[in-house]
């Protein structure tokens, strides 16, 4: 079953995904692009909360489930 997710920032979420084997392989202006080296994850990068549906999308590209996403915050 799955958890609650929480409200971040692109920034959080970036440091999340750097935590956990992830490296920035390019960013422009509105996302930035990041890789384990197996998936590819496109962050969008602004001030605001992501959305629930976006965070959700971001996670699966990552190749994690929510509650594997909620143990590595």
């Amino acid at each position: 079953m799955s958890g609650k997710l929480p409200s971040l920032k692109p920034a959080e979420l970036i440091r999340i995904l750097e935590r956990n084997g992830f490296w920035r392989i390019t960013g422009r202006k509105k996302h930035r692009i990041y890789t384990d080296g197996h998936h590819i994850v496109p962050v969008p990068f602004h001030r605001r909360d992501l959305k629930p549906g976006t965070l959700r999308s971001i996670i699966r590209l990552a190749g994690w489930t929510v509650d594997e996403f909620l143990e590595k915050t």
